[in-house]
């Protein structure tokens, strides 16, 4: 008769999770030592039933420097996100503050209406609103040949 050891795979599966939390943590602070210019902000989208939104997360960023363009159904949102002038002299023990340019490119759906997309800023929040083209407008249309 064999005589087996009785092993806890809780155990072998906690190990697992202390590893991968680990190697997650000493990567985290491998990116945080080098962040300028690695600004990307969060993005939200959603569909109402007139238009469809696109939030991004911009603090601090005035208004002034962000820019939306339009291009071959691309939609395009680029911005600089930039250094307080008081801050660049002072001595920090850490900055976990990410400065630099960004652009984030969204593919537009089709029939929306491109000459009315409109953006506001609030609280440091971009909101773009991208009408969708309505019901009568989307119906086809019969020519007659004259």
């Amino acid at each position: 008769m064999y005589v087996t050891r009785y092993t806890n795979p809780y155990r072998d599966i906690r190990r697992s999770f202390d590893l991968m939390n680990t190697l997650l943590s000493r990567f985290e602070e491998d990116q945080s030592e080098g962040i300028a210019g690695d600004f990307i902000p969060a993005v939200n989208t959603r569909e109402g039933d007139d238009a469809y939104y696109i939030e991004l997360d911009l603090p601090g960023i005035k208004k002034e420097d962000i820019e939306i363009t339009t291009e071959d159904n691309i939609l395009t949102i680029s911005g600089e996100r930039k250094q307080s002038k008081e801050s660049e002299g002072d001595e920090y023990y850490k900055v976990e503050s990410v400065y630099g340019k960004f652009v984030r490119n969204f593919t537009l759906p089709e029939k929306v209406d491109v000459e009315k997309i409109h953006a506001e800023s609030k609280n440091g929040v971009l909101e773009v609103v991208i009408p969708k083209i309505a019901e009568a407008e989307r119906k086809p249309k019969k020519i007659t040949i004259k």
